[in-house]
């Protein structure tokens, strides 16, 4: 018996099943969403794209083996996957997800500023930025995983300060308008998304004084860092209109 169980529990008499966890790494490069995907060296799917991922450890909370995996699997240092915002996305457990046995899956979302070429490591062969637009065939159910995870950020962004993340410390307006409209898909009228913006208490602060950056147009652009809110009040909704 299990020691600290409960008198005639028997841990046994469950089938059991393994944990993983999968990361849907999202970043913008030249003005377009892209997603970390890894090229899978062992089998099942050997060969294929996947998200970074793999098995729990005995003694490892999920958290903790997401920011391991991501290391492993790309090469990215421990200082960077530390400082990242991951976000629990949800629980993936079909019964015949894996070919392996029964693996249950705990999704996680990351949205970031744009990061270093990644390596492959660990079960990678190989790692690498997606345009998400043209990513193809997954292995596992990996192209749910991204899917759910795209709609995630793409409904966020309406009532949370989340665009920020895909920003360097210090912004332009056209730089976070830039996000939206990438991640959305449509294109913003300039002056109304300015407006929004510095309507919303909290959502950005503006950086006092120089460093200050040329705008596309040749004129002086303000900068802005993230301000201390972590909600959108009022939402920034997302207009109806073209998208891709």
């Amino acid at each position: 018996m299990t020691a600290g169980a409960p008198e005639g529990y028997d841990p046994h008499a469950f089938a059991p099943f393994a944990v993983t966890v999968d990361l849907a790494v999202f970043t913008v490069r030249a003005s377009r969403l892209h997603v970390l995907l890894v090229e899978r060296g062992e089998e099942p799917y050997k060969g294929h794209w996947a998200l970074p991922g793999g098995f729990l450890l005995p003694r490892e909370s999920a958290d903790l083996a997401a920011r391991r995996e991501l290391a492993e699997e790309t090469g990215l240092g421990q200082d960077t996957v530390r400082g990242l915002h991951l976000e629990q996305l949800r629980t993936y457990s079909e019964p015949d997800r894996d070919p392996r046995m029964r693996v249950v899956s705990v999704a996680y979302a990351a949205l970031l500023p744009d990061l270093p070429e990644p390596r492959g490591g660990g079960d990678a062969v190989r790692a690498k930025w997606w345009d998400a637009g043209t990513v193809g065939v997954l292995a596992f159910d990996h192209e749910r995983i991204l899917a759910d995870a795209y709609d995630r950020i793409g409904a966020k962004l309406e009532y949370t300060c989340l665009a920020t993340a895909f920003c360097p410390a210090e912004f332009t307006l056209g730089e976070l308008q830039q996000v939206y409209e990438t991640v959305w898909g449509v294109e913003l009228d300039r002056p109304n998304f300015r407006r929004k913006v510095l309507n919303v208490p909290g959502f950005v602060q503006a950086v006092e004084g120089p460093p200050r950056r040329t705008g596309g147009r040749g004129k002086p652009a303000a900068l802005y860092r993230a301000g201390a809110a972590t909600t959108l009040h009022p939402p920034l909704l997302r207009p109806e209109g073209r998208t891709e």
